[in-house]
């Protein structure tokens, strides 16, 4: 009786084991089931600014940013078309979580390198959004305007930090939000700001599986930096073409990377001050993955 009683108790003991273990699977969701979202945006780029996706691990993305003349210059200058404002950049996956980034502009000859770390990721559990954190820092490298007066390097230096929200609602839309905050070392005048707050927006609404339309817009809080320059408005299209993305725009915005394009704005639409430009995406594998080794 009393072997049978203790197995009784082992029993009981199992089964209520067995019921939390239960409950705990279905609070957190069964770890078998999670499918993370994908193919947010389309490559790492939403226009202009960057987006929540990141190079795949052992990938490089080379990248000809491309930006003509204002198109309001009239024939003259072939609406812009015979004037170029270029960038060409490198990303690389260094991990699932982690791509690394460097790039060289034509504006302001300026080097920019980053990093961009995957935080949390969309599931089709308990997680509603992808959030990643980007970090940038751009070198001025023009001559100095007056060479008889003492600069640092440290002078020629930006930063910029973004955390980037993105939800990706079905197969055709999604939406991303953008806090970012710019910090410039040496600024003209003495009223002019070293820390500057903004918020991005942006979005894609694919129409087909190889081509998306998209719109993104970074609002400049209030300030010197809002006064003296605009809020910077992209529109543009993707295509995709097996292993190259177009994505053609166009933008109120000249400089091609983050420091430039958010806080240096000087365009408007209202006026013609539009630029018509273009990203050439080509992903090269670098490191393939184990189970297509040899």
């Amino acid at each position: 009786m009393q072997k049978i009683t203790s197995l009784f108790l082992l029993l009981a003991c199992l089964l209520t084991q067995s019921a939390k273990s239960q409950d705990l699977l279905d609070m957190l969701g069964d770890p078998s089931s999670k499918e993370y979202t994908t193919a947010t945006f389309k490559t790492s780029r939403l226009i202009i600014g960057q987006s929540i996706e990141n190079v795949a691990k052992g990938n490089l993305n080379f990248i000809i940013s491309h930006h003509f003349g204002r198109i309001n210059e009239g024939s003259y200058n072939f609406w812009g078309l015979d004037q170029s404002t270029i960038r060409l950049g490198v990303e690389y996956g260094l991990t699932d979580k982690i791509e690394l980034g460097l790039g060289r502009s034509t504006y302001q000859k300026t080097i920019d390198g980053f990093v961009k770390y995957k935080i949390l990721r969309q599931d089709n559990q308990k997680m509603p959004v992808s959030v990643s954190y980007f970090g940038n820092m751009a070198i001025n490298t023009l001559k100095w305007d007056d060479p008889t007066r003492e600069n640092f390097f440290s002078s020629r230096l930006s930063f910029v930090n973004q955390i980037l929200i993105a939800r990706k609602f079905n197969n055709e839309l999604s939406f991303q939000l953008t806090p970012s905050f710019v910090h410039k070392n040496l600024v003209k005048r003495a009223i002019d700001q070293n820390n500057i707050f903004a918020v991005g927006a942006g979005g894609r609404y694919k129409l087909t599986q190889r081509f998306s339309v998209n719109a993104e817009y970074y609002y400049l809080l209030p300030g010197q930096t809002a006064d003296d320059f605009d809020n910077s408005l992209s529109l543009g299209v993707d295509i995709e073409t097996g292993g190259h993305v177009f994505q053609l725009f166009f933008t109120n915005s000249q400089p091609l990377f983050e420091r430039g394009f958010i806080t240096e704005t000087q365009g408007k639409w209202n006026k013609g001050d539009v630029f018509f430009g273009f990203n050439i995406v080509r992903t090269f594998t670098i490191v393939k993955p184990k189970e297509f080794r040899k």
